[in-house]
């Protein structure tokens, strides 16, 4: 019998979590059953089954490979001199998160399955081990990117690097929520409205 590739076993896999994204996004995570898994994707329980043990192996996996996404795209920027501006930045990231995140999926599905994962955590330990890892992750890789910004003089000193994290990773879940519940959250948004708040000056006395 001839050996299965790795490209052929990395292409099964990702047809796999696309067509388990499309079942979650439509019906939910409690409403998606392992059947409606597998009609979705057109194959066998021991296709499935050889790369997830179940349901909550397919929600895990999609959210692993959510915080990699964004978490790339985060480390990138701090190995580019100077870094691009948090407006730039958010407006890359949320674009890429929702244009490239599913294939096959519109960018207000794609932002509903994350708020889904997002509610999961509170009864799933391990989902939650691995939000709590991802944003753990996310403040550290954007505490540099904030040391990259004093050191390229664009940011003074004075307010603590962890609390410009924590906003901006805040600024990129409300955008996701914005998109899962209104939609039209196109990357011009964030863009223009972050530059438009970080031109501000002092108020003047009148």
């Amino acid at each position: 019998m001839a050996r299965v590739s790795q490209e052929h076993l990395d292409a099964r896999r990702r047809q796999i979590l696309e067509g388990a994204a499309r079942c979650f996004a439509r019906s939910g995570f409690h409403g998606t059953s392992m059947q409606d898994v597998l009609k979705e994707v057109g194959l066998s329980a021991g296709a499935v089954y050889r790369y997830f043990t179940g349901k909550d192996d397919l929600i895990a996996a999609i959210t692993e490979e959510a915080f990699a996404n964004i978490r790339a795209a985060f480390e990138e920027a701090t190995r580019t001199t100077p870094p691009p501006t948090p407006d730039v930045l958010l407006s890359r990231v949320l674009g890429g998160l929702f244009e490239g995140a599913v294939h096959g999926l519109e960018r207000r599905t794609v932002a509903s399955l994350i708020v889904q994962v997002w509610s999961e955590t509170l009864r799933d330990e391990r989902l939650a081990a691995l939000l709590e890892e991802g944003y753990a992750g996310m403040r550290i890789v954007w505490g540099r990117l904030v040391e990259a910004y004093r050191d390229a003089g664009i940011l003074p000193e004075g307010v603590p690097d962890d609390h410009v994290a924590r906003t901006m990773i805040a600024t990129a879940h409300g955008f996701i929520v914005q998109e899962a519940l209104f939609g039209d959250v196109q990357r011009e948004v964030p863009e223009n409205g972050l530059r438009g708040l970080m031109s501000m000056g002092p108020q003047k006395a009148s």
